[in-house]
């Protein structure tokens, strides 16, 4: 049975009086999360080096898993056999799916982009696999997530003008077509607004999207090569179009600056591989900025790695222990650095979401900036 209810999920509770941002919250088949609020990136039915208890621990609310790479293994048959991605991956709180377009835009020279939509290969085998709009929703549905997301064609940047215009075009035909491809499951499905670096096609394709209608909305095509400036300018050029009544998530972002940058803009959702990735590359977010913890000075340091942390690994070892794990490659390395990386990410907008409860989030994003002056 098709989906024809479009009342949104999205419960708006406050907002700041001195900025746009907001406080809210969306309800899920499996369960409520609160905004603004932060996804850890979970690709591959994981979030890489870390357990699901880890992610309670922490109080990470929603996680997100991917289409492209669930389709190719271990295939979402597989994964509906065990009845969906919760309990095949051993987590029962909110999942977002992506719906692969990121992937294939970024495999570009393995893939075709045409109306019916993407042919591509595996970067696994090199087999020729498709995805069209319909079947990424379909895919989404068996993998159980309980927000799906449009497939999308990703503008490269720097992108001229008309071609910016066909591709967010193309967008919005298969955003209609993801539409119409939507079962009656109970899963929330989220359009992308497209239009690349241009405040008026971004103000446009809101409006075509909005006009099919979806369960929330999605910012996509930033963090693509464009400097901080352009990004922070299309977010707030983008975020008045949407409706007020539904969720904002603003795709790949980012940097703890990035997401400070977002809320008070008005966003709601984000995610990114940034605090993971950096996690395994020795680099740690913290409340006085970045710590490469490979360097010698850290040799014989005793203190924690965020004094102002209560994570885990802040709790129990010692900036040496962690730079002597990393040198040596332990695999605990990766596991003690994800933990607090994601930590430190999930109590930025545990802050965020208190500021914005005592109206003082402008004085929360100074003495952010503060405690980043204060580390350099």
């Amino acid at each position: 049975m098709k989906k024809t209810n479009n009342q949104s999920p999205f419960t708006l509770h406050c907002k700041s009086s001195d900025c746009a941002a907001r406080r809210g919250e969306v309800k899920t088949l499996h369960g409520t999360f609160q905004t603004p609020i932060f996804m850890p990136v979970g690709t591959q039915a994981t979030v890489k080096s870390v357990t699901p208890e880890n992610l309670l621990e922490m109080d990470a609310q929603i996680i997100l898993g991917n289409t492209y790479h669930l389709f190719i293994r271990p295939g979402h048959e597989l994964i509906q056999s065990f009845g969906g991605l919760h309990n095949f991956m051993h987590w029962d709180r909110p999942i977002l799916t992506d719906s692969g377009g990121f992937q294939i835009f970024s495999l570009k020279e393995l893939a075709k982009i045409t109306e019916e939509g993407a042919a591509f290969r595996s970067h696994l085998d090199g087999a020729k696999l498709f995805l069209s709009p319909e079947d990424a929703v379909h895919v989404q549905e068996a993998l159980g997530s309980d927000i799906m997301m449009c497939l999308d064609t990703c503008i490269p940047y720097p992108a001229s003008r008309e071609e910016t215009v066909t591709s967010t075009d193309l967008t919005t035909r298969w955003a209609r077509r993801c539409r119409d491809a939507q079962n009656d499951t109970g899963q929330l499905l989220f359009g992308i607004v497209q239009g690349g670096m241009h405040p008026d096609l971004r103000k446009s394709h809101a409006e075509a999207l909005i006009d099919i209608g979806f369960d929330g909305y999605a910012i996509g095509g930033l963090s693509v090569g464009e400097d901080k400036s352009m990004m922070q300018e299309i977010t707030e050029a983008t975020v008045p179009h949407l409706p007020e009544d539904f969720s904002r998530y603003l795709m790949g972002v980012g940097t703890p600056e990035d997401l400070v940058e977002g809320v008070y803009r008005g966003v709601d959702m984000f995610d990114c591989v940034m605090p993971t990735r950096n996690a395994r590359n020795g680099t740690m977010f913290t409340s006085t900025g970045k710590v490469v913890i490979k360097n010698s000075r850290y040799r014989d340091d005793k203190k924690p790695l965020d004094s102002n942390c209560n994570c885990y690994t802040c709790r129990n070892y010692s900036r040496a222990y962690l730079r002597h794990l990393f040198q040596c490659r332990e695999i605990l390395s990766y596991h003690l650095n994800t933990i607090h990386n994601l930590y430190y990410y999930l109590n930025l907008m545990a802050g965020m979401r208190k500021a914005i409860d005592t109206d003082c989030f402008p004085t929360f994003r100074k003495d952010f900036y503060a405690g980043l002056e204060e580390g350099e």
